[in-house]
């Protein structure tokens, strides 16, 4: 039987698994102050358990992320038919000294050895500390449109 929409487990799927080691930007979904949704691209890394991204300590999405933490997260693809992973979740926030390590192995991933170190050189030229944003996926979707559909396709 497949893996229900929701699932965790869902990670485990050989789309996700593509999903997750992609060179393009996850979108992540918040509620800004006023309660309004924003959606931003942002750079991922997985690890395996949780979704890391980095983000400078004065970024204006912590203000928002500290008063409602509850996220949601999607990667896609540019390809058809497109692969989709949504993901929701609580963010959990941590102040860092220097550059957050994962966000550094994301640079590497996005443009490559060279030029991700150097990005990362050139950013810690620019700012002293960042913020490590965790989350932990709570609920898990995938969306193949060759076996995993929208439901509302009448499949």
């Amino acid at each position: 039987m497949p893996v229900k929409q929701g699932s965790v487990e869902l990670l485990q799927h050989p789309a996700s698994k593509e999903l997750l080691q992609s060179t393009i930007p996850a979108r992540l979904a918040y509620v800004w102050t006023d309660s309004t949704p924003r959606v931003i691209p942002i750079w991922f890394h997985w690890n395996g358990r949780e979704f890391v991204l980095g983000t400078p300590s004065k970024a204006p999405k912590l203000k928002a992320l500290v008063k409602n933490p509850k996220v949601a997260l999607t990667i896609d693809d540019n390809t058809f038919p497109h692969k989709v992973l949504l993901v929701r979740g609580t963010a959990r926030l941590e102040p860092v000294r220097g550059i957050v390590p994962e966000y550094a192995l994301a640079a590497v991933r996005y443009f490559g050895e060279q030029q991700g170190k150097a990005w990362v050189a050139q950013l810690e030229s620019m700012i002293q500390d960042m913020v490590r944003i965790t989350i932990t996926p709570e609920w898990v979707g995938l969306l193949d449109f060759q076996t995993r559909f929208p439901s509302a396709l009448p499949l």
